[in-house]
């Protein structure tokens, strides 16, 4: 099978994880990485043995560039993506899309325009214990769910927002704790229970300074279902807690905590899954028992589809749900109104 050429924008530290898990996939190769930092470009393509580009010209016109995976800044996904888009490279972007929906839709749309593909990264959909659970779901093995609540109670320091001038503000990082660290949770949250209908919320910033976003945020959400639930995230608890995902189902509870799955049937006892690999949370930091294989996952299923001429999980209008959830948190909180996910959406 042909190898997908997949060049990298942007030389942070997703970068990297990019990179490892584009040259460990069996059908992508890492072709070059590019970089406003000449020291970033070269120090990165040093690593992995590619071509590093300080010159976007030189970068996006390489004949030999098939798709591009961007590891910026949120904010600048869509004109990174839209340039891209109009040179025929396929565009792969880190989570979330983009800030705002309207940005998201614009990158959308600009893909479908120059007939390329759009994948995003939710790399916790592609965990073994994950991907096997939403299998289950689709068998309604706990019966109809009536309620389904996400825990994020994270910790990040103060040097950590301090560590970057995008982190913490409302153009380039969209805002705080929803947009950048629950925004995986609330993905699989939704990925479970299907379209929410509406969303009450609250955001507040408590314990960090010089930072636009919030660092705490509650919500309450009611899905098209009939089932309502709770979202809770913070940058701000110590010691920092597990992720958690509950759903309760009128024959039974799913605890995922982190990436394990625990199933408890009515008068039966817990069952709980076995498999130890791929253990990561990020709860105190953004890498802690960080694993390459959920990565990997995702962009051998990104580059088979792109080259079979199918849609990419996760497409993005897939990934928009995820962002129309965050987005109607923080108008719901800014308005102290419900907010109705489709009217958001249709905008």
């Amino acid at each position: 099978m042909k190898k997908l050429k997949i060049g990298i924008i942007g030389c942070g530290t997703i970068a990297d994880i990019h990179a490892d898990a584009i040259t460990q996939s069996k059908n992508a190769e890492l072709h070059s990485v590019f970089s406003r930092n000449e020291k970033k470009a070269k120090k990165c393509a040093e690593n992995y043995g590619v071509h590093p580009c300080s010159d976007w010209n030189e970068f996006i016109s390489d004949n030999d560039l098939d798709a591009v995976s961007i590891c910026t800044p949120s904010g600048t996904h869509l004109d990174y993506g839209v340039k891209a888009a109009k040179e025929g490279k396929h565009v792969i972007v880190e989570k979330p899309i983009e800030v705002t929906l309207q940005r998201a839709k614009t990158l959308i749309s600009e893909c479908k325009i120059n007939n390329v593909k759009l994948a995003v990264i939710y790399q916790s959909r592609f965990i073994t214990e994950i991907s096997e659970l939403k299998k289950q779901l689709k068998q309604s093995i706990i019966g109809d769910i009536f309620m389904a609540d996400a825990y994020v109670k994270w910790y990040r320091t103060q040097e950590y927002y301090d560590s970057g001038i995008w982190r913490g503000t409302f153009k380039l990082d969209g805002g705080g704790v929803l947009i950048n660290q629950a925004i995986h949770t609330i993905d699989l949250l939704q990925w479970f229970m299907g379209d929410v209908d509406t969303v009450y919320g609250k955001v507040g910033t408590f314990t960090h300074t010089n930072i636009e976003g919030e660092d705490n945020a509650v919500a309450v959400l009611k899905y098209k279902t009939g089932a309502i639930g709770v979202i809770e995230a913070s940058t701000s608890v110590q010691p920092a807690q597990s992720r958690k995902i509950e759903l309760h189902g009128k024959q039974g509870t799913i605890v995922v905590d982190d990436n394990s799955v625990k199933v408890f049937m009515a008068g039966a006892e817990e069952k709980q899954s076995e498999k130890k690999e791929e253990r990561a949370s990020g709860a105190s930091s953004p890498l802690s028992g960080f694993s390459i294989e959920p990565h990997k996952k995702q962009f051998e299923a990104i580059t088979n589809a792109i080259i079979n001429n199918q849609s990419p999980p996760v497409s993005g209008e897939e990934s928009m749900k995820s962002l129309a959830i965050v987005q109607a948190i923080y108008e719901s909180s800014k308005l102290n109104v419900p907010v109705v996910l489709d009217d958001l959406i249709k905008r």
